[in-house]
């Protein structure tokens, strides 16, 4: 299944900041895969749903959490 995400999740990934655009999901036995827009150059990567953290977002009380894993 591919879920056109509207609006778009600003996120932080390993590549930097982006867009998370669309969400594919093949089932209960493989990861959620993002497809991203990097802010910064425009790139388009399909990255997992273990590298993904959503941005802080104030006007909703979302803090940005510490990443634990690097």
């Amino acid at each position: 299944m591919i879920l056109q995400l509207k609006p778009v999740l600003e996120v932080d990934t390993p590549k930097g900041r982006g867009h998370a655009e669309f969400l594919i999901d093949y089932g209960p036995e493989a990861d959620l895969l993002w497809v991203v827009v990097m802010r910064d150059t425009g790139e388009i990567w399909t990255l997992r749903n273990a590298d993904l953290r959503a941005t802080a977002n104030v006007s909703i009380g979302r803090k940005l959490a510490a990443r634990t894993d690097r």
